[in-house]
């Protein structure tokens, strides 16, 4: 019965949903389970790394939509976009050396979140962060 239930969730979603309104439910469903595997003290290796390998994973199936020529994105926002994914995949590898913390791309994320959701960040407390 949930099945049906989802299916048919899925299927007025991709009807009635634009694409920024998908994009921010993926980014929102992969942003939390980061964010739980980060209030963990001791955090199931499997499930950290799994969290931050569908973070790369989502940044990735970014960086290869931006490249299409069907994204009809600015190319200055795609280039900014496609240099931010990059920053990302280096973060990721950072953090599973632990050499950075997982915060780092949950930040990232809320960032593009805010643009998706159309709300532009204060210039002043981004330069602030």
């Amino acid at each position: 019965m949930q099945q049906l239930a989802y299916k048919a969730y899925g299927e007025v979603t991709s009807r009635t949903a634009n694409s920024g309104q998908i994009e921010y439910a993926i980014f929102e469903e992969v942003t939390q389970a980061l964010k739980a595997v980060d209030a963990q003290e001791i955090p199931q290796p499997t499930v950290w790394a799994e969290a931050i390998d569908r973070n790369l994973k989502l940044w990735q199936i970014l960086s290869i939509d931006l490249m299409s020529d069907a994204n009809e994105l600015e190319p200055t926002l795609k280039k900014n976009l496609i240099a931010l994914a990059e920053s990302v995949r280096r973060i990721s590898y950072h953090v599973f050396s632990r050499e950075a913390e997982i915060s780092e791309l949950v930040e990232i994320n809320e960032i593009i979140m805010q643009g998706l959701a159309g709300h532009v960040p204060n210039p002043a407390i981004m330069a602030a962060k």
